[in-house]
């Protein structure tokens, strides 16, 4: 259902540079790059993905509060992987890697802010 989520940065290369890094681990790549900025990243085209680009008005990027973007992965042991290299690139630790909730539900998330302060969570839904 959803084709792409977008979140708002003041400094396009800082950005660009913490996206390739991070979201190389799991196997990520930029994917477009439009003059204005707008630059996505994902596995394919046809794939849900991530863009960073300044805001179209020209106005301050700025944090939503609520609003975050959720990374889904394959494993538990990529949760963490993701949420230690977000620490590493510069971001902050919003929720240490763990369950949420009963192990049965297998809801394993973890939280983090990259370098503009947008929120993302990186989970996995079922057995370890």
């Amino acid at each position: 259902m959803i084709g792409y989520v977008t979140l708002g940065t003041n400094d396009l290369e800082r950005a660009r540079a913490f996206y390739d890094a991070l979201l190389a681990e799991i196997g990520a790549k930029r994917l477009l790059q439009l003059p204005h900025g707008f630059t996505m990243w994902g596995t394919a085209m046809n794939r849900p993905g991530l863009v960073v680009t300044p805001p179209y008005d020209g106005e301050k990027a700025v944090p939503g509060n609520g609003n975050m973007a959720a990374l889904v992965v394959d494993s538990r042991e990529k949760v963490e992987r993701l949420h230690a290299k977000a620490l590493e690139l510069g971001g902050t630790c919003e929720g240490t890697p763990g369950l949420r909730g009963p192990e049965e539900l297998g809801q394993y998330f973890a939280y983090f802010r990259d370098l503009d302060g947008n929120k993302l969570a990186v989970f996995r839904i079922g057995p370890a």
